[in-house]
């Protein structure tokens, strides 16, 4: 079968042919083999780029290592300067992949890799959706996603998404009279998959649920669906099996690297450990065991255009105990190390702890469709949010006493109602904020 997905990465010089062969290969190596393997690539790597990338080397203020813990931790701080005082030797835009974060950590910058390793990277894509019979040559995707509103950028991705078989649902607008016509779009086109921002699908699943339907039933080549970019919990999980009649799986990545994490068939979120090294480190720089929390530090394997070593990616997560070198699994991600508030008392949460406890009483009638928590002061939280009617003065006052049940005494909400909440370029919705400086 003519494979047009495979053909648009070979066209763009990325070769997929042998990344897949290459991948195999590193699929092949031995659980008592695979320690050694980890070991090589992370210090080639690390090698290469001291010998060959002259902002590296001066990042680590010499020009080789004796012990791996002691390389720096490179921030996304560190990569705010001009590209091409970033790149190696040999490697000028012209050559290699060049790509931007989203910014929804707040500090975007612009990336590349070679192309060797970027094609690398849609090897392991490939193979994982391959889990659950998502082939990119041949099965259609739903895909929820932002899309550039300049003409050029847009008429881009349009072309990207016929080239990959996608039909795209832009998230900008999500009111009922927009979802009515995704809707429609189900009924008439044969879609295997969804895939997109997890805020997006959810608010899908609840006009689904609204209107009592089973998207299966209106499109039964629907096969599962993956959402990412943003956190999914469990009762939203629920609420996406109930509404949609599949399986969902949870991705977690980053533009900059690869997938991350993956949830395997049986249900564990898989770390990627064929491309990529994940580490969980303390504040204090020092390798966490399994099971303890810490910030998740990721060094990209084949990466030769840029340095992506001992990157904090700006999360906070779990390994889990029963993790080994070849399937690390991630037990739990926390969410962002800026997505954290700080009490009037000096105590500090998780900014997601305020967004889970405000959900797990905001949504209980269904009225409330989505919402965002914002910092505004040390001791002020704004709560935004799009409903049919008004919160009433004892929600709020339930929500109040949850919150503080959960954190301390003494803190201030601001509940404002919105039609539409504030999303990112991208089309992601940041789901907890912090204002302050």
């Amino acid at each position: 079968m003519f494979k047009l997905f495979d053909l648009s990465l070979i066209l763009n010089g990325f070769p997929i042919k042998k990344a897949k062969v290459a991948f195999e290969k590193i699929l092949s190596v031995s659980d008592e083999n695979y320690e050694g393997y980890v070991l090589q690539k992370r210090t080639e790597i690390t090698e290469y780029h001291l010998k060959n990338n002259p902002y590296y080397r001066e990042m680590v203020g010499k020009d080789s290592f004796e012990k791996w813990e002691n390389l720096p931790v490179m921030t996304k701080k560190n990569f705010q300067k001009p590209l091409k005082e970033r790149l190696s030797e040999g490697f000028t835009p012209k050559n290699i992949y060049v790509n931007k974060t989203s910014g929804s950590s707040g500090d975007p910058f612009i990336f590349a890799k070679d192309k060797p390793c970027h094609a690398l990277t849609w090897a392991s894509v490939i193979f994982r959706f391959g889990w659950f019979g998502v082939d990119f040559n041949t099965s259609y995707q739903a895909r929820f996603y932002g899309i550039p509103l300049d003409f050029i950028g847009n008429k881009k991705e349009l072309l990207k998404d016929w080239l990959s078989r996608r039909y795209r649902f832009s998230v900008f607008n999500l009111s009922d009279a927009v979802l009515e016509k995704y809707l429609a779009v189900f009924k008439t086109k044969k879609f295997d998959y969804i895939n997109g921002y997890t805020s997006s699908i959810v608010l899908f699943a609840k006009f689904l649920q609204k209107k009592n339907i089973v998207l299966k039933d209106i499109c039964p080549t629907l096969k599962v669906c993956m959402v990412t970019s943003e956190m999914l919990f469990e009762d939203d999980k629920i609420l996406l099996e109930n509404q949609f009649g599949i399986p969902i799986v949870n991705e977690y990545g980053a533009s900059e690297l690869d997938l991350i994490a993956f949830q395997n068939p049986n249900g564990e979120w898989q770390v990627n450990s064929e491309t990529l090294f994940v580490e969980i480190i303390d504040e204090h720089n020092n390798v966490l065991p399994y099971g303890q929390e810490g910030r998740v530090v990721i060094t990209s394997l084949y990466n030769k255009a840029h340095p992506f070593i001992r990157y904090d990616i700006g999360d906070i997560g779990i390994l889990d105990e029963k993790s080994t070198l070849k399937k690390p699994i991630f037990k739990k991600l926390i969410g962002r190390t800026n997505d954290v508030a700080i009490l009037p008392s000096g105590k500090k949460s998780p900014g997601l702890t305020f967004y889970y406890v405000t959900k797990s009483i905001i949504e209980d009638d269904g009225n409330v469709k989505e919402f965002i928590v914002k910092q505004t002061q040390l001791d002020t939280f704004e709560i935004e949010y799009v409903s049919e009617k008004e919160l009433n003065s004892n929600q709020i006052l339930e929500i109040e006493k949850a919150i503080r049940l959960y954190l301390e005494d003494y803190l201030n909400f601001i509940f404002t109602r919105k039609d539409k909440l504030q999303r990112s370029k991208s089309g992601k919705l940041k789901q907890f904020q912090s204002m302050l400086k």
